[in-house]
C-alpha cells in the first residue's frame, strides 16, 4: 500500500460545527442506554419495569394511591396500573402538548422536580418512564382522570397520533403497557420471580400499600394465572421478620421506630438472631442503597455508642480482658433502614451509595433513642444482646488468629500458593481465570484441557464448610478455604472487621465456579455462593463470579454430534435426527465433569469462544439474604417448600 493511501487528507479529518453530533429528544436514550438503565441486559429489562411501578409508589407516597398492579402478558408485555391521580393531560404551556406526552417523551420532565407535587421520589427523577417509552417497541398510557378516559400510543419513544379520549370513568389512575425493543436487549422475557421479589420489598417499605403481580403467560393447577399479593400492615418489622424467618432468634421482639429527625423520615427495625453474620439492609426513598453510605454510617455509630454505654453501665463487660470492637455489636443483627430524603446525593461505583452528610446525624438520633428506650424497658432481652456482642468479641480474637494463620507462609508450600491449586503463565490479573472445580478427578480433566497461559485450576476436595451455621474462626480454620484465599491473593480482616476483604491484589479477574450437573454439583455450588456472598462480598459486587454451565447430553447418531444444555434441546435434537427410528440416535448423559475427556471439557465449558458462563449478580440484596439463610440454615420447612416449588427447573439460580 503506498504512503499517500495510508494518510487522509486535512479535508477528510477537519473537525468543526457539522461534526458535533446532536441526539433530539429521546434518541440520547436510544443512543446509549446503558447510561440510563445500567445495562441491556436482564438487569436493565426489569429495570424498565421498576420504573413505571416507581412512579405508582412516587403517587402512593404523596397520599393519593393505594393498590399498584402488575401484569406479565401473554405477548411478553407488561402492564403497570394504579389507582393515583393519573397523569395530567391537559395542554403543557411550555411544550405546547399535552402533559401527558411531555412526560413520556421529554427527559428530567415530571412532578418530581415540584416538592409541592411530590416531597420525595425514587427512581430516575423524571427521566426513568420517559427512558422506559424509549426502550419500547410499544407503549399505550391509558389515564383514568377528569371523569375521561385519555390514550395515547407510541412506537420507540414516538407518539402515534395525539392524546385523545376513549370513554368516561369514575375513578382515577395511570395504566401502562409497554413491550421492551428487541433490537435493545439482548432478552425481552420477564422473570416473574425477580419482579415478585421488587414488590415485595416495596410493601414492607411502603406499609398500607397494597401491591400485585399475576403472570398470564402460566396458569396453575386450578387454572388460574400465577399471581402474588403483597401488603404490610406494619412495614419495617415485618420486613426484618421475612428476612430472619429462617434463623433462631436470641430475642422474640423486632425493635422498631418510625420517627422524623432533622425534617427526615427515618424508620428502623431490628432484631438479633443466633447467626454470625450482619445483615443490614439500607434504602433512600425506596432505593437499596447496597454500597451503604452516611445513613448506614449513622445507624453504626447510634448502634455500638448505644450498646456500649449500657453495657458498661450495667458492669457487663468489667470481666473482659480485650477491647470490643464496633463489628461485635452486630454479629446476629438483621436491620432494615430506610429514609425519606428530598434530595438524595447517591455515589459509589453503582451509584447507590447515599451522600448526604446531614443523614448520618438523624439516623443516629433515631437509633439511640429506640435502642436506649428498649434495653431500659426490657432487661432481660438486654442482657441476651449483650451476652451475644461477648461472645462476638471472644470469637473474633479466636478468628484473628485463624486468620492470620492463612495469610502466614510457613503453612503454605513452596511459592505461597496452595499446593493443587495449577496456576496460569500469565500474570495480568485482568486476563487470568481461575476454576474452581468440584473434586480431584474432574481437577485433573480441567488441568489437562485448560489453556495453561491464562487459565488456572484449583480442585476443592468434597463439600466445603456451610459457613452460613459455622463461626467465623471455624471458616478460617478450613482447609479448603484456606486455599481459596491464598489462591486468590487477596487478605482478609482487620481487627476491627473479621471479615474486611482487601482485593487490590486480586489474581484473576474471573473466578469461574465448575461442578458437576446433578444434586451433589449443585450442591456443592450453593456452598461456595454462601460462602462468596458473606465473606467475599465485594467479588460478587464488582462482577468477578461466574458459574460455568457444562452440559447435560452428548446426543450422537452415526459420525453426528451435538452437545445439549437442556432437556429442551435434547428433545429437539432427538426429534430432527431420528426420523422415525429413535434407536438410531445414542444420548449420553453427563453427571459429572470427570465422565468428559480433556477435549470435551474445553470445546463444550472452557472455551471462552464457545463457552457459557454465567455470571453472578446481586439483584435484590434482601431478597439474596433471605434465599441463602433459608438454603443453608437449620429450619427445614422452608426448606422443603422451595424446593418443592422449584423442582420443575432443571436449575435453581440464586
Amino acid at each position: 500500500m503506498s504512503e499517500n493511501k495510508k494518510v487522509k487528507s486535512a479535508a477528510e479529518v477537519s473537525y468543526g460545527a457539522d461534526s458535533i453530533q446532536v441526539l433530539e429528544g429521546l434518541e440520547a436514550v436510544r443512543k446509549r442506554p446503558a447510561m440510563y438503565i445500567g445495562d441491556v441486559n436482564i438487569r436493565g429489562l426489569h429495570h424498565l419495569v421498576y420504573e413505571v411501578i416507581d412512579n405508582s409508589i412516587d403517587e402512593a407516597l404523596a397520599g393519593y394511591c393505594n393498590n399498584i398492579e402488575v401484569v406479565i402478558n401473554n405477548d411478553g408485555s407488561v402492564t403497570v396500573e394504579d389507582d393515583g391521580r393519573g397523569i395530567p393531560t391537559e395542554l403543557h404551556i411550555g411544550e405546547n402538548k399535552s402533559a401527558l406526552e411531555v412526560v413520556l417523551t421529554v427527559l428530567h420532565a415530571g412532578g418530581k422536580f415540584n416538592k409541592e407535587s411530590y416531597k420525595v421520589s425514587g427512581g430516575l427523577h423524571g427521566v426513568g418512564v420517559s427512558c422506559v417509552n424509549a426502550l419500547s417497541n410499544y407503549l399505550r398510557a391509558e389515564i383514568h382522570r377528569d371523569g375521561n378516559i385519555w390514550e395515547q400510543k407510541y412506537e420507540k419513544g414516538a407518539p402515534q397520533g395525539d392524546v385523545k379520549i376513549i370513554g368516561s370513568t369514575d375513578h382515577t389512575g395511570t395504566i401502562i403497557t409497554f413491550t421492551p425493543d428487541d433490537t435493545i436487549f439482548t432478552t425481552t422475557e420477564f422473570k416473574f420471580d425477580i419482579l415478585s421479589a421488587r414488590l415485595r420489598e416495596l410493601a414492607f417499605l411502603n406499609k398500607k400499600i397494597k401491591l400485585s403481580i399475576t403472570d398470564e403467560r402460566f396458569k396453575e393447577s386450578d387454572g388460574s394465572f400465577k399471581s402474588e399479593i403483597f401488603y404490610s400492615e406494619a412495614g419495617l418489622s415485618e420486613f426484618v421478620d421475612y428476612l430472619d424467618g429462617t434463623r433462631e432468634r436470641i430475642i422474640d421482639e423486632t425493635i422498631h421506630i418510625s420517627t422524623e429527625k432533622n425534617d427526615v423520615p427515618v424508620e428502623i427495625a431490628m432484631c438479633y438472631n443466633n447467626s454470625f453474620t450482619e445483615n443490614v439492609h439500607t434504602y433512600v426513598n425506596n432505593i437499596n442503597t447496597i454500597e451503604g453510605g452516611t445513613h448506614l454510617t449513622g445507624f453504626r455509630r447510634g448502634l455500638t455508642r448505644t450498646l456500649k454505654n449500657y453495657a458498661e453501665n450495667s458492669g457487663m463487660f468489667q470481666k473482659l480482658k480485650f477491647e470490643i470492637a464496633g463489628d461485635d455489636f452486630r454479629e446476629g443483627l438483621t436491620a432494615v433502614v430506610s429514609c425519606k430524603v428530598q434530595e438524595p446525593q447517591f455515589e459509589g461505583q453503582t451509584k447507590t451509595k447515599l451522600g448526604n452528610s446531614e443523614i448520618s446525624a438523624s439516623v443516629d438520633q433515631a437509633v439511640s433513642e429506640m435502642l436506649s428506650n428498649y434495653l431500659e424497658e426490657h432487661p432481660r432481652e438486654a442482657r441476651l444482646i449483650v451476652n451475644k456482642v461477648i461472645l462476638a468479641a471472644t470469637a473474633r480474637h479466636a478468628a484473628r488468629k485463624a486468620r492470620e494463620l492463612v495469610q502466614r507462609k510457613n503453612v503454605l508450600t513452596g511459592s505461597g500458593l496452595p499446593g493443587k491449586l495449577a496456576d496460569c503463565s500469565e500474570k495480568d490479573p485482568e486476563r487470568c481465570e481461575l476454576f474452581l472445580v468440584e473434586g480431584d478427578s474432574a481437577g485433573g480433566t480441567a488441568k489437562q484441557g485448560r489453556d495453561r497461559s491464562f487459565q488456572a485450576i484449583l480442585p476443592l476436595r468434597g463439600k466445603i464448610l456451610n459457613v452460613e451455621k459455622a463461626m467465623p474462626h471455624r471458616v478460617f480454620d478450613s482447609e479448603e478455604i484456606r486455599n481459596i484465599y491464598t489462591a486468590l491473593g487477596v487478605s482478609i480482616g482487620t481487627d476491627e472487621d473479621p471479615k474486611a476483604l482487601n482485593i487490590t491484589k486480586l489474581r484473576y479477574n474471573k473466578i469461574i465456579i465448575m461442578t458437576d450437573a446433578d444434586v451433589d454439583g449443585s450442591h456443592i455450588a450453593t456452598l461456595i455462593m454462601t460462602f462468596f456472598f458473606r465473606y467475599m462480598h465485594d467479588l460478587i459486587m464488582n462482577g468477578h463470579i461466574y458459574i460455568a454451565t457444562p452440559p447435560l447430553y452428548l446426543v450422537k447418531k452415526g459420525k453426528q454430534e451435538q452437545y445439549c444444555w437442556t432437556e429442551a434441546q435434547r428433545m429437539r435434537i432427538i426429534e430432527e435426527w431420528a426420523s422415525g427410528n429413535e434407536k438410531s440416535v445414542h444420548v449420553q448423559r453427563y453427571k459429572g465433569l470427570g465422565e468428559m475427556n480433556a477435549e470435551q471439557l474445553w470445546d463444550t465449558t472452557m472455551n471462552p469462544e464457545r463457552r457459557t458462563l454465567r455470571q453472578v449478580e446481586i439483584e435484590n440484596a434482601a431478597e439474596s439474604d433471605h434465599v441463602f439463610s433459608m438454603l443453608m440454615g437449620d429450619e427445614v420447612p422452608p426448606r422443603r417448600k422451595f424446593i418443592e416449588d422449584n423442582a420443575t427447573y432443571a436449575n435453581i439460580d440464586v
